[in-house]
């Protein structure tokens, strides 16, 4: 994630101590020095929409082999002791899992950070009120652009005033919310009435993703921006951060999966103030640019341990059979290794760019595509000469 909001104005986020505390040249197995990865779990394949760009191939009937009550409370359990900082619950569905109210307080209780992300649609008034009961610190709903856009790319006409109901709910009774946008052909047009429904709404935090082509979304490379729409997208976003900011909203204002976006702010900030751009460009250095397999990992309904939520083709071990900590500790994955010291495995633009310790090679599961999992990221904007190749 880029936190776009704490680099154009510096106005401090909440997950920034664990975006900007590694130094550069440390390769921590996890956010930093003796503390484990964020990991996405993905508690359920069930879900009551059909979302195109579905990560996770969700289905509406729940799988009969998803882990037990019994088997999620001892995955918890191992995560607090390798001290995870935060445990994201996501789906499908998370809020069709029947038993997610106390698997949330358990999480709470061992001292993990609990948050959500979830379509928003079953978010009724009690079920806010369980989630700030339950110990949920954030709650993510996406937002796929207004009404008609967000409701056809969800397979489910009355999906958009759901997920605003719920967000609604979440902000009547004071419980952290949030919008999450996937940026694509599809929802591209809306980006500016989605930035203007934040403020409306005084939505406190929003995620803006780059398409990541995996899963349902595979299908979706040419659902992609083009390039030079990612680039006008970016600046729609730092515009309206600097607006909310000098009308004095505190709106946090992010990007995520594609750290093109944090070179591209360093270089906007050179031109416009030169001062603040070496402080910008030392906080990129600490994030260190795409972390899959560092400081961010995923388990599924079964227990199967992934690199990120995206890269699915490839298990790198599952819980049943040994606990997620001694799988992340684990040196001995070709995969693995490869994602924590990848510079010499990169291949073409990425392999010659001079912004590999801000970007370090973007994102690996959009590179497959092309068939070779160390080739560049096709969604890179940034120009050969912005890169440095000459």
């Amino acid at each position: 994630m880029i936190n776009v909001t704490k680099l154009l104005t510096g106005m401090k986020g909440e997950g920034d101590d664990l975006r900007y505390t590694v130094k550069p040249g440390h390769k921590p197995h996890g956010v930093s020095a003796g503390r484990g990865p964020v990991v996405v779990w993905n508690s359920t394949r069930a879900c009551n929409l059909t979302c195109k760009h579905c990560y996770a191939n969700a289905c509406p009937a729940h799988d009969p082999d998803e882990m037990s009550t019994e088997e999620a409370k001892a995955f918890i359990d191992d995560l607090a002791a390798f001290q995870v900082p935060v445990l994201l619950f996501s789906g499908g569905e998370p809020l069709i899992r029947k038993d997610i109210f106390e698997l949330i307080s358990y999480a709470s209780s061992k001292g993990l950070r609990p948050v959500i992300s979830t379509n928003g649609t079953l978010i009724t008034n009690d079920k806010a009120k369980l989630l700030k009961e339950a110990g949920i610190k954030y709650v993510g709903v996406s937002l796929d652009g207004l009404e008609e856009r967000h409701d056809e790319f969800r397979g489910r006409k009355g999906s958009f005033e759901q997920a605003l109901q719920g967000i609604r709910n979440c902000l009547s009774i004071g419980q952290k919310v949030g919008v999450r946008f996937t940026i694509s052909r599809h929802t591209y047009e809306d980006l500016d009435g989605v930035l203007d429904l934040i403020e409306r709404e005084n939505i406190p935090r929003a995620c803006f993703y780059h398409l990541v082509y995996s899963g349902r979304g595979s299908a979706l490379q040419q659902e992609d921006v083009t390039h030079e729409q990612s680039r006008h997208a970016l600046e729609r976003i730092m515009a309206k951060t600097i607006d909310l900011h000098g009308k004095g909203k505190q709106v946090e204002l992010l990007t995520v999966d594609n750290h093109a976006d944090g070179v591209y702010l360093y270089q906007w900030m050179k031109e416009h103030d030169p001062e603040r751009a070496d402080e910008l460009l030392g906080l990129l250095r600490r994030n260190g640019g795409n972390r899959s397999g560092i400081a961010i990992g995923c388990v599924d309904w079964h227990g199967n341990v992934y690199p990120d939520q995206f890269t699915r083709d490839i298990e790198i071990g599952n819980i049943r059979k040994q606990k997620f900590s001694e799988i992340w500790r684990d040196a001995a994955h070709p995969l693995m290794a490869g994602l924590r010291d990848r510079k010499p495995l990169l291949k073409g633009r990425c392999s010659e760019c001079k912004w590999l310790d801000v970007c370090n090679g973007n994102f690996r599961a959009r590179a497959s595509v092309s068939g070779d999992f160390w080739a560049e990221d096709p969604s890179c904007y940034l120009s050969d000469r912005e890169i440095g190749i000459v």
